[in-house]
């Protein structure tokens, strides 16, 4: 696992996160969700034993609370929908999910999706493709929280920002990594005719 990578509050409601692991990563080609529009998305599993980033998501999410008082007539109302949830509660047929939270993060936009090393000339970071970034890895991501007040639901959601690939992972979802993991190439004989 890579070195200790602490979670950094950008300003009020923005945070890149520590080293999380991506799940129902789509967001390379956007998502339509239970018919709603299409949408950019990312589960980020974070251990509940890194309680720094916990405690800067949650210090993001207060402050969000704090912008939605516009919203919700001029106080913080009871039962909210917030973004962090408990794996072990929420998800617990879900290994991946065991004793982690999670937050949902998506964009109507494509995040910038980028490794670890700049581009020598340019100095710009190397964008990464779908071969690269999947389901399984560990990443740093970069949120920001908002409240909102839409159809009878309030809370506290979660944009999805910017994706900076760490290190592989296990995939997730029962991908296998090639077909040679899944078919025995020496127990078809390529002369044999099939068909006759």
């Amino acid at each position: 696992m890579a070195n200790k990578i602490q979670a950094v509050l950008k300003n009020d409601t923005k945070v890149v996160t520590g080293l999380v692991r991506l799940s129902y990563a789509h967001i390379f080609e956007p998502k339509s969700i239970n018919g709603s529009d299409p949408k950019y998305s990312v589960s980020l599993i974070i251990p509940k034993s890194d309680k720094q980033m916990v405690k800067v998501i949650e210090e993001a999410i207060s402050n969000a609370k704090e912008l939605g008082k516009s919203k919700w007539g001029g106080k913080i109302p009871n039962g909210l929908k917030l973004p962090l949830r408990d794996g072990d509660e929420d998800r617990p047929e879900d290994e991946a999910y065991a004793d982690s939270y999670f937050i949902n993060a998506n964009n109507d936009k494509a995040p910038k999706v980028v490794s670890t090393e700049k581009d020598k000339k340019t100095g710009k970071a190397i964008e990464l493709g779908s071969d690269d970034v999947y389901s399984g890895c560990y990443a740093r991501v970069s949120v920001n929280f908002y409240p909102f007040n839409a159809n009878g639901n309030r809370g506290v959601a979660c944009s999805l920002l910017s994706i900076q690939k760490i290190e592989d992972g296990e995939p997730l979802a029962g991908v296998t990594s090639a077909p040679e993991d899944d078919f025995d190439f020496d127990e078809i004989d390529a002369d044999d005719d099939f068909l006759s």
